[in-house]
């Protein structure tokens, strides 16, 4: 899992979203980010987190927060997934894990018995001075915003 702690400087981060816009890190100064890391876009479990993480949307931008959601598909598939879920946030398709190891969340998991590598579900609050206030290791995929703005 992630070496990553709280109090430390974010790493940096830039990648495309569904769209094909460059979303940075250094976008969202003064603003607190809410990065939040996914195994695979349509799956249940993703499906459950990011349409929680988009009902509560008005709530994130009420507090500053801007939603970002980070896998490793493809820019078509994190369309597909947005389009498919309404949801109006980036989404990054890290195909080439730059930013998942950065953030150090890929690595050993299992499921259903067999072992793989693969990314673990994992978000990370960064403040408006760009540095990690809060990580989530143990994500509640149909409660998560209340896991966010307990």
């Amino acid at each position: 899992m992630t070496t990553l702690k709280i109090g430390d400087k974010a790493p940096f981060f830039e990648g495309v979203d569904q769209n094909g816009n460059m979303i940075k890190l250094s976008d969202y100064k003064g603003k607190k980010v809410v990065l939040f890391f996914y195994p695979k876009a349509s799956t249940p479990g993703c499906t459950a987190e990011a349409c929680d993480l988009q009902n509560n949307i008005d709530r994130f931008l009420t507090n500053n927060y801007q939603v970002i959601g980070v896998s490793a598909d493809s820019q078509k598939r994190q369309l597909n997934f947005a389009f498919k879920n309404n949801l109006q946030y980036p989404l990054i398709a890290d195909e080439d894990k730059t930013v998942i190891n950065a953030y150090g969340v890929w690595g050993p998991k299992k499921f259903m018995g067999r072992e793989f590598d693969g990314i673990h579900r994992t978000t990370f609050i960064i403040d408006e001075k760009g540095v990690i206030e809060n990580i989530i290791e143990k994500v509640k995929t149909k409660e998560h915003t209340n896991q966010i703005l307990k």
